[in-house]
């Protein structure tokens, strides 16, 4: 009797523990879609502002709000020698392929709706996958190089070049998602040899020091109250999508987060109509879902090969 109350028990302890088990990682992963509504009004916030104000104004706001917050964090007072680095021209390109994707992303913005941009940014897990064979010597085998193929197809549906579609903001658009996935294998590379708080002071600083420097050349000065307090959006936006994805990746494994990237389609969609009446096309969608489908194969192989790397967007 006393046996069996015990198994008894021990079963309902483990059915117990997976349930807590499998909440926590339901809170990782609305994290994580939560992190990219974050991301989408980052990206929406861009794009609406862009229609008065200078590219380089809409990431100067963007960079000097990361950088406020990243002093909030890591401020040099409290965290002694957070700028000694031992990589420090690794840590120059980083930041300066953050600025560069940063830059082209507001840049598309300007002329293409939420839904291209982003359809376009789903492109960059082929990227890194594909870089990561000649950078950090992780080659892909033919399954995955197929995938990234298809992927690259779908960015090719998306663009349509040659048949009227295509639109330099589209070339912008795949540069900002270039330079963001040389960012994510470079981000990785220092993570083993600098600390994260000097990684991010680099990368918040960097952008916020040029586009400081030059503000007198190219300043305009917002419109009314509205434009002043979206000005705050980017940066904010930003950093409470990253401190999401942190938390998220604390709670769930990141081969269980990664296929949520993709929600932030909905949420540039549905912003999209309701802030700009933009509609996407069945190209945009169709090329969209072939990305996707390319994105989520490829992340199906490597949770196989146990390799599962995290990819997030260009924010630091």
């Amino acid at each position: 009797m006393s046996a069996a109350m015990s198994l008894n028990t021990s079963a309902i302890d483990i059915d117990g523990g997976d349930v807590a088990a499998r909440r926590v990682r339901q809170i990782g992963i609305i994290m994580m879609v939560t992190a990219y509504l974050f991301f989408a009004f980052l990206d929406s916030s861009a794009k609406w502002l862009g229609h008065d104000l200078p590219p380089l104004e809409t990431a100067w706001a963007r960079y000097a709000g990361a950088s406020l917050i990243g002093l909030a964090m890591v401020n040099p007072i409290k965290h002694r020698g957070v700028l000694k680095t031992s990589a420090l021209g690794l840590q120059l390109v980083r930041s300066v392929a953050l600025f560069i994707s940063t830059l082209a992303n507001f840049l598309a913005l300007r002329h293409l709706q939420l839904s291209q941009t982003v359809s376009i940014s789903f492109s960059l897990p082929l990227l890194v996958a594909l870089l990561a064979g000649p950078m950090l010597g992780e080659w892909v085998g033919p399954r995955r190089l197929a995938a990234i193929g298809v992927g690259f197809l779908g960015i090719l549906v998306v663009t349509r070049p040659g048949l009227g579609g295509f639109q330099m903001a589209m070339a912008l658009s795949f540069v900002a998602t270039v330079c963001s996935a040389l960012y994510n294998i470079w981000t990785r590379q220092l993570s083993t040899r600098d600390s994260w708080q000097t990684t991010l002071t680099y990368s918040s600083l960097f952008g916020t020091v040029i586009l400081t420097a030059s503000l007198p050349f190219w300043w305009v000065w917002p419109h009314g109250a509205l434009e002043w307090a979206v000005m705050i959006v980017p940066g904010l936006a930003g950093a409470v999508g990253h401190y999401f994805i942190i938390a998220a990746h604390r709670r769930a494994p990141a081969a269980v987060l990664a296929p949520f990237v993709y929600t932030e389609i909905i949420w540039m969609v549905a912003i999209g109509f309701v802030v700009f009446g933009d509609v996407p096309s069945l190209w945009t969608l169709g090329g969209s879902a072939i990305v996707i489908g390319s994105g989520l194969y490829l992340w199906y192989r490597e949770r196989v090969v146990k390799v599962v790397p995290t990819l997030t967007k260009f924010t630091p």
